[in-house]
């Protein structure tokens, strides 16, 4: 779990939906809000897999 918290690419995608919370309630509410949802689950997808498959390779080498 600590490599996911401590992940440069983890903690920035996260933090980016703090501007996007933000653009949620004051923003219009239309399509491309739902895009934006969309891009940044997208985001936090991928780093999380980066993380995972980094994880594994790890994992092999040490064998």
């Amino acid at each position: 779990m600590r490599k996911f918290i401590f992940n440069f690419s983890v903690l920035s995608s996260l933090f980016g939906a703090v501007g996007l919370v933000k653009t949620t309630t004051q923003g219009p509410r239309d399509w491309r809000l739902i895009l934006l949802w969309i891009a940044w689950g997208i985001n936090v997808a991928i780093a999380v897999g980066t993380v995972a498959e980094q994880a594994k390779e790890q994992e092999l080498e040490e064998w």
